[in-house]
């Protein structure tokens, strides 16, 4: 386990939630699983995904997450932004703007191409600019609508 690991509070969809991030993205894996009794529903769980490893507990209904805690998934072009995107959107998560999107576990993700973080490191302010207004705009990232913005800036 790394020394600090993301701990993360379900209602009761713990069981759910790794079955469809393990699935969903590469390098994912279920570590331990702990049960609430012998044959019980599963109430702790120690899981990767993406290569992040994480913990989760079934909380209860006190606990709920919010856009504060957001998972953020670097995505090499347009083709994975669709990809993950097609796959959260399939499984009943709720797009939001600027990239984010929530599952259907109440969990943010921000779903953004490289090539946006490369855009708005450039040193010229007003192309930032463009490339952030554009973004703005959007629901889902679009690389070829952020280039130009960045272009025409």
């Amino acid at each position: 386990m790394n020394k600090v690991t993301p701990f993360l509070m379900f209602n009761d969809q713990l069981e759910a939630a790794i079955e469809f991030y393990t699935a969903t993205f590469p390098g994912s894996e279920v570590r331990n699983v702990a049960h609430t009794g012998k044959d019980g529903p599963v109430s702790s769980a120690e899981f990767v995904v993406g290569g992040q490893a994480f913990m989760g507990y079934n909380g209860g209904p006190y606990f709920s997450f919010s856009e504060g805690v957001s998972l953020y998934v670097d995505c090499a072009d347009q083709a994975e932004v669709d990809e993950y995107w097609d796959k959260l959107v399939k499984a009943g998560a709720t797009p939001t703007q600027c990239g984010w999107i929530k599952d259907p576990f109440g969990l943010s993700w921000q779903i953004v191409p490289r090539r946006f973080t490369e855009l708005i490191g450039d040193r010229d302010p007003k192309k930032v600019k463009a490339v952030m207004e554009a973004m703005m705009t959007m629901v889902k990232l679009d690389v070829a609508e952020l280039e130009r913005a960045y272009n025409g800036a």
